[in-house]
């Protein structure tokens, strides 16, 4: 069945796609009736009369691609951010403090952190998530913007990275699917569409490398989106005070 003729579909593409809902000038009622031998695209576009645009100008325009929803099949007009984005927005509403109660993995043992440890962080996320410490700040602020998920999805794949026996890498993988793969779970976390299906077929044999694409796109995503706001946070810059008056009492 075509898709097009479903009464009141409308492509995904076309949704936010900008559609001329005005009046149809006088002079093209008549060709527009009769079909007029074009398409009603070229009709609309003819009828520039009116509003002092030619054709030729209208063929030199930039052809947005989401105008187009038979040609987008090889487009993604969604980043990964901007995915992650939306969704944060959409846990932060639906959270609940059923939610909030539920079991959350307990942070990473670790000392306290020095002044030197802290200032290091602002060199490089790969120094930040390289110590324990900064991982549990790192993550602390990640929960205030309801993207906990990635952190803890990043941990589990480093876990996983650690086992070797092969039942236990079967189940590890299995829950790490159900808890951030799958699109029914709560804390799934954003992935493109090659990256989900890399891990499809990874999965018919699990390895515990099958989420190693998964994770660096989940590396990249905290480094780019995350990392910069948490160093203007006021978690990091309490720490920092703190550290910092620490040092100078003693």
């Amino acid at each position: 069945m075509c898709l097009r003729k479903r009464s009141g579909y409308r492509p995904p593409d076309l949704i936010n796609a900008k559609i001329y809902t005005g009046p149809v000038p006088a002079e093209r009622e008549g060709e527009l009736a009769m079909g007029g031998g074009r398409s009603e695209t070229s009709a609309l576009s003819g009828a520039g009369g009116g509003q002092g645009m030619s054709t030729t100008q209208n063929s030199q325009r930039p052809n947005a691609c989401c105008f187009c929803w038979c040609c987008c099949c090889s487009c993604s007009c969604l980043t990964v951010r901007n995915e992650e984005e939306r969704r944060r927005r959409r846990r932060k509403k639906r959270i609940s403090q059923d939610t909030k109660m539920e079991t959350i993995p307990k942070f990473e043992a670790c000392t306290k952190p020095s002044v030197e440890e802290i200032q290091l962080w602002t060199q490089s996320f790969d120094k930040l998530m390289r110590n324990p410490a900064g991982r549990n700040v790192f993550r602390e602020f990640l929960r205030t913007e309801y993207s906990e998920e990635n952190m803890l999805f990043w941990l589990a794949c480093e876990d996983l990275k650690q086992e070797v026996n092969k039942s236990a890498i079967e189940e590890r993988a299995r829950s790490i699917y159900e808890n951030y793969i799958s699109i029914l779970s709560p804390k799934e976390v954003s992935l493109d569409a090659r990256v989900r299906e890399v891990i499809n077929r990874k999965m018919q044999d699990p390895t515990p490398h099958t989420f190693e694409d998964a994770q660096l796109q989940i590396y990249t995503l905290m480094h780019r989106d995350s990392y910069p706001r948490f160093l203007s946070s006021n978690i990091y810059k309490s720490l920092i005070h703190s550290g910092s008056r620490t040092s100078s009492e003693s």
